[in-house]
């Protein structure tokens, strides 16, 4: 077990935004600026990690008739201790984020690495493996928020930076300018990745 090539493939090779288009919702609806992606992401990159740990711990005492049902009992324990603790040290994230705190629990992230990793490989491995998709999940969010934050209200992490005369699109923080923003980055990631790929087989 590699442990940094195995963060590495959730932050990179198999980011869950930008290459795996999975755990959109609050991609597009959270991300109106940095400081909501950075709560949202490291959010649920706690829940990643730690039921990823735990349901690798019980996987061979749960029948896989009950396999589902347990890893959603789990994953929702983890995101009620997360959103009290929002509530007690973070409140004004906390209200901010609203409803996606506990909508982590259906969270296709979650449920994905669930099934596919945490239950079929040991506890450590399947520890780093949420934490590497949840910091390639968090990395995805502050991008798209830095972006959308940026253009639409001239500011990075609440502080302003643009001049006030430079135009404001108020649409990118809009909800379409969150598709408009995650379709861009998206298209030029997939770009940049082609080409690597092209100058690795020439190579």
């Amino acid at each position: 077990m590699n442990p940094l090539k195995i963060i590495k493939n959730g932050i990179l090779n198999e980011n869950p935004t930008f290459v795996q288009v999975i755990g959109m919702c609050p991609v597009l609806a959270v991300t109106t600026g940095a400081v909501n992606g950075v709560g949202m992401g490291l959010s649920t990159t706690a829940v990643l990690a730690c039921s990823n740990l735990f349901i690798s711990l019980i996987r061979k005492a749960v029948p896989p008739k009950a396999r589902i049902p347990a890893f959603v009992v789990v994953i929702s324990s983890f995101v009620t201790i997360v959103q009290f603790l929002l509530q007690a040290y973070l409140p004004d994230l906390n209200a901010s984020l609203g409803l996606f705190i506990p909508l982590i629990v259906v969270n296709c992230i979650i449920l994905a690495r669930a099934e596919a990793y945490a239950s079929l490989n040991g506890p450590a491995a399947s520890f780093l493996d949420g934490i590497g998709m949840g910091l390639g999940f968090t990395l995805a969010l502050i991008i798209v928020g830095s972006v959308r934050e940026i253009l639409g209200a001239g500011a990075f992490f609440g502080m302003p930076i643009l001049h006030e005369d430079f135009p404001r699109t108020i649409l990118m923080i809009l909800p379409p300018g969150a598709f408009i923003t995650l379709g861009l980055l998206m298209a030029l990631l997939n770009h940049l990745r082609g080409k690597g790929t092209s100058k690795g087989g020439a190579e």
